[in-house]
């Protein structure tokens, strides 16, 4: 029985269907096992629905929405899921974007990161190192000294004044 024939419709459609046959793979952050970690019943009663849908199920809120994107004062991001230190005021910056942005996080064992293929193509998710909470994604076009942007949801952050 011969081959089928290679063409362009089903090489395209083959090099379309590789960042989702990669992403299969990929262990979700919620999968792991965290040090803070809860079930989802847990989770559920904790965190408002909202907060749930970002940190539990990797939702994104909607562009200039959370007050926290706003917020000028010195102090510490905190994960609204367990309370862990994320991210200090003096690394927060105005990316323009519409969600809160920080070119670091408060120190190397804040955050973890993963490959995410949600939207087609891979990007580097970052969330809680505590609880493995989603909290958005780090892109390459952030400030110096780092050249990256921590793309945050307000949801997935509470802020504690200094």
């Amino acid at each position: 029985m011969p081959l089928p024939q290679l063409d362009r419709r089903r090489l395209i459609a083959a090099c379309a269907a590789l960042p989702f046959v990669a992403a299969c793979g990929e262990t979700p952050a919620e999968a792991k096992s965290w040090p803070k970690g809860k079930t989802e019943a847990e989770w559920r009663r904790i965190l408002t629905k909202e907060q749930y849908y970002i940190l539990r199920e990797a939702g994104t809120e909607r562009a200039f929405t959370h007050p926290l994107n706003t917020e000028k004062r010195k102090g510490t991001f905190v994960c609204a899921g367990c309370g862990n230190a994320l991210y200090a005021s003096a690394h927060k910056y105005d990316s323009g974007t519409g969600w809160p942005s920080f070119w670091q996080a408060i120190d190397k064992g804040a955050v973890g990161t993963s490959t995410d293929y949600k939207i087609g193509y891979p990007r580097t998710e970052v969330h809680c190192a505590d609880c493995g909470g989603h909290l958005g994604h780090i892109f390459g076009d952030g400030p110096k000294p780092t050249g990256k942007r921590h793309c945050i949801n307000g949801l997935a952050l509470k802020f504690v004044p200094a």
